[in-house]
């Protein structure tokens, strides 16, 4: 063999080498990681955080909402309202609070709905022909935004009445949930579920997150 077809050869083994160690290299690497999936966050069940826990959070997070507190009773009334009506109808008390605090700008209102309507979640207030429903006391809006997410969540409330319900019926929306149970988790809310805005439920479970940090839970 002469050097020239030698060095030719050498060459073609030398190649072939390089290919099959690139080969192997590829072999080991790691596929792509799926896109992580958000946790789904039942509507129904009970609540991760107490009413002190809520108001401590309300209280103590930074920077603080602009505007003053208008609601028509105090934030520790009101937290425990959710808690306790969160509970009689096996609803997450403490994420309907975080919705609340996304749909009246952390209880400074200022939208269509006014803080004596008592109505803490927006009842009503659709995007055409808004009539916002009033209530005659907080705790009767907190029941009401408490039976509607009921309605969404579970297919067993089949009537605004008591039974299936705990308490008497104060949901003037109720009947319109059709059909009942068709959102069972806040990750299904927005997109025509209780909002059109399809970052309705991002925007209430990252307040709820933001909750649960302060009290360093995940």
């Amino acid at each position: 063999m002469s050097i020239v077809a030698f060095r030719r050869s050498a060459l073609v083994i030398l190649e072939a080498a390089l290919a099959l160690a690139a080969a192997a290299c590829g072999s080991n690497q790691s596929p792509a990681s799926p896109t992580p999936q958000p946790v789904p966050v039942p509507i129904m069940g009970p609540s991760t955080l107490n009413a002190s826990q809520l108001v401590a959070w309300f209280n103590g997070r930074q920077p603080r909402p602009q505007g003053d507190y208008a609601a028509t009773v105090p934030v520790t009334t009101l937290a425990q309202y959710f808690i306790e009506e969160g509970a009689a109808e096996g609803v997450a008390g403490d994420v309907a609070f975080a919705q609340s605090i996304h749909e009246t700008g952390w209880f400074r209102f200022g939208g269509v709905v006014p803080p004596s309507a008592n109505n803490f979640a927006g009842i009503g207030a659709t995007d055409t022909d808004p009539t916002p429903a009033v209530f005659p006391d907080a705790r009767t809006g907190v029941r009401a935004q408490i039976q509607h997410l009921r309605a969404y969540a579970d297919a067993g409330a089949y009537a605004c009445a008591v039974p299936p319900l705990h308490n008497p019926c104060v949901d003037p929306r109720f009947a319109l949930v059709v059909p009942k149970g068709k959102a069972t988790t806040w990750n299904q809310m927005g997109n025509g579920n209780w909002a059109t805005d399809p970052a309705y439920a991002t925007a209430i479970l990252t307040l709820y997150a933001e909750a649960k940090t302060f009290h360093g839970m995940r």
